[in-house]
């Protein structure tokens, strides 16, 4: 029988756990000319993020990944993710990382900061250098998403979700999601689509929530 919790949180990675949008950066370090392209075409939904961020990656030689590695080694994250897990933890509530980014990107930055044994999952892009340019392979690919996050969501039994994140890539996740932190461009989309969310600065905000209505 599969383990069910009373509450569960998935997290969007990037810009959201980073204080940067590190793996948008990464792109467009590594593909500036499709990057300058693609993006705004991914911002105002024109393309899929299954179509736009694939072409990127696969455009980006496997010799660089060890650079693309690097490039998130340093990127900082926001204030008080390690206090909010310490709440999670304290009433057994998982903390599951759904990102449309590079999963080495992800183990990176959470190892460096101590945090990667403390996440339930981590669920991202998985990139084969085996051949001359990145190949993409995702352990849950949707019909617009890279990443699907709402198949991430259904892999989990809880009475409760909880979403938090930041972007167009945090959308469906959020619109599933029983309650919703959202910051920066997912303010606009959640108040396009007409759900509600609770505004967040930093993970210090998500768990004074959390901790006075849970």
């Amino acid at each position: 029988m599969e383990q069910s919790w009373k509450n569960i949180v998935f997290c969007d990675f990037d810009g959201t756990i980073t204080a940067i949008e590190t793996f948008v950066g990464m792109l467009k370090t590594f593909a500036p000319e499709l990057s300058a392209q693609i993006m705004p075409q991914l911002y105002e939904r024109k393309l899929t993020l299954r179509e736009g961020v694939r072409t990127i990656l696969e455009s980006i030689p496997s010799s660089c990944y060890g650079d693309v590695l690097t490039y998130a080694q340093d990127k900082p994250i926001r204030p008080g993710l390690p206090e909010l897990l310490d709440f999670l933890d304290s009433k057994n509530i998982p903390f599951v990382v759904i990102s449309g980014g590079v999963k080495g990107m992800v183990e990176t930055v959470l190892e460096r900061h101590g945090l990667l044994k403390r996440v339930e999952g981590i669920w991202a892009v998985e990139i084969d250098t085996s051949q001359d340019y990145f190949q993409v392979h995702s352990p849950v690919e949707g019909e617009t998403e890279l990443v699907a996050k709402v198949e991430v969501m259904a892999n989990y039994s809880a009475e409760k979700t909880i979403a938090i994140g930041d972007s167009v890539t945090d959308i469906n996740m959020a619109l599933k999601a029983d309650l919703v932190f959202a910051r920066d461009r997912l303010i606009d989309y959640m108040k396009i689509e007409n759900k509600s969310y609770i505004p967040w600065t930093d993970f210090f905000d998500i768990k004074d929530y959390l901790v006075k209505h849970l």
